[in-house]
């Protein structure tokens, strides 16, 4: 026979449980990037001169995103990136981009990227906003982003894959190329990558 004190004891129980079954099934899933099967890219392309493009990457970095199709506006990334890990495959021209004069890998030596908000603009596509910090100045900006793919992976994993782009313009992060033509003023960076569900 229940006893008025076990009704209490049900009925708050069950109100906890009203209250944190919203809250627990909001919550996205974890995602930590695959950098150890380099299944990820932080990418820049950038004017040479208005004539060609330089391409080249970093390649070391570390990131984690949020993800749930269901949940689509708790979506978030974060993104660590090591200024001095550029390769644009020309050994003297990355000394020059790393050194004061453009990036100052020594004074700033990691990039950041922090997520603030999502939203959807359509299946598998929608806008990531957020604060990029790179040669020690920070940034709001908006990155569009495509769902590539989700699924189990062959090794008993579950992974989402996605890429982005976005045009920074370097003078906004305190990167004077006023000497140079306006066409070198601002870089595409792209980012794509696949992470693991924890």
């Amino acid at each position: 026979m229940l006893t008025a004190n076990t009704l209490k004891k049900t009925a708050a129980a069950a109100a906890i449980t009203a209250v944190m079954l919203p809250f627990s099934q909001a919550q996205a899933d974890s995602y930590t990037v695959d950098i150890e099967g380099n299944h990820a890219f932080v990418q820049f392309k950038i004017s040479h001169l208005g004539f060609s493009y330089i391409l080249g990457s970093f390649e070391d970095f570390s990131g984690e995103f949020n993800y749930d199709p269901e949940n689509l506006e708790n979506a978030s990334v974060d993104f660590d990136v090591q200024v001095a890990s550029l390769n644009s495959n020309h050994a003297e021209r990355d000394r020059h981009i790393l050194s004061e004069d453009f990036l100052d890998a020594d004074e700033y030596p990691t990039a950041t990227f922090e997520s603030t908000g999502f939203e959807s603009t359509d299946d598998n596509e929608g806008v990531v906003t957020g604060e990029l910090t790179l040669h020690g100045q920070t940034q709001t900006i908006e990155m569009p982003v495509t769902l590539l793919g989700e699924g189990d992976d062959p090794w008993g994993g579950y992974r989402a894959g996605f890429e982005g782009s976005t045009t920074l313009v370097l003078s906004e992060f305190g990167i004077d190329m006023q000497k140079f033509p306006e066409s070198m003023r601002e870089l595409e960076l792209y980012v794509t990558f696949e992470g693991i569900r924890q």
